[in-house]
């Protein structure tokens, strides 16, 4: 997930043009910034946002691609116009306080999101039914002592963290890496057959690839059900009604995510964005309802 900044399908808005017709134009003319971090949901929603402000809006979009600490700095300064990936109550809580005030609270993108550890399906839960249960010896020497996590920056990192001390896992190392290491750790495992355990969210297109499950939490050291939401950056509703408007209707179903999330992953975004509007019509064409 630690990535550079990268800026995906065009920046100029043609100012030579918007000049010459007006301020009005100028305003509509100039491109929609997206933010987002490289995790999969967040990629797959986004791209999808893109494709609809393009083509139902005829408004042109730029996608930023970066950090999440950087993303809401970028939102309150105004550098991106919108991020759909803001996870609350618990998970960008230290971010989400620092923006409260100073953005646009967009609506719900999706509910039933939540942070935990997974392991393979084939350690047996008689075992390690709960993070509690990586404290015995015998469990520890089969995880070889660590547990495999995604970027120091994210939020499920400093969760992470926090369970480790709330569960006594001290002589456990929480290898901090990228959810694509994260994602390689756990398929060379099962290719294995090895016992592995890794940091996880839901929604993730690995739960339709692999066989997963999550330990049990039962400190709630990683929180509870979560709901993502986007946030827009101050004064979008007033400058551009017509994409907030779009991006505060914009809903999924978890599970309609999940299987769009799959079909990015063994094929590529575009066919996923394309496949998920021509199967769900009705509800995309309910995002820009009016009233």
């Amino acid at each position: 997930m630690l990535l550079k900044k990268r800026e995906f399908l065009g920046v100029s808005a043609g100012l030579a043009a918007a000049f010459a017709t007006g301020v009005a134009h100028a305003q509509a003319a100039k491109p929609i910034k997206l933010g987002f971090a490289a995790w999969a949901d967040a990629e797959f929603v986004t791209k999808l946002a893109a494709r609809l402000i393009q083509d139902r809006l005829k408004t042109r979009v730029v996608l930023v691609q970066t950090d999440v600490a950087p993303l809401y700095q970028g939102i309150t300064r105004g550098d991106v116009d919108a991020m759909l990936m803001c996870w609350l109550p618990q998970t960008h809580a230290d971010y989400w306080k620092r923006v409260d005030g100073k953005a646009e609270r967009l609506g719900t993108l999706y509910g039933g999101a939540k942070l935990g550890w997974v392991v393979p399906a084939y350690v047996p839960e008689s075992e390690v039914a709960s993070i509690a249960d990586l404290a015995k010896p015998e469990v520890r020497s089969k995880f070889g002592g660590r547990i495999q996590g995604i970027e120091p920056g994210a939020g499920l990192t400093r969760l992470s963290n926090e369970a480790v001390k709330a569960y006594g896992l001290d002589d456990y190392t929480l290898q901090e890496s990228s959810e694509a290491a994260m994602l390689s750790m756990i398929d060379r495992a099962l290719r294995r057959d090895q016992w592995v355990v890794a940091t996880a969210w839901s929604p993730h297109w690995m739960f339709g690839k692999y066989e997963l499950r999550y330990l049990a939490d039962p400190k709630q050291a990683l929180g509870g059900e979560e709901e993502v939401v986007g946030l827009g950056r101050p004064g979008l509703g007033k400058d551009r009604p017509e994409i907030a408007a779009f991006l505060s209707r914009l809903n999924l179903p978890l599970n309609e995510l999940e299987s769009a999330m799959l079909v990015a992953q063994e094929k590529d975004y575009d066919t996923a964005v394309a496949q998920y509007i021509e199967q769900h019509a009705e509800r995309v064409n309910g995002w820009f309802a009016q009233g």
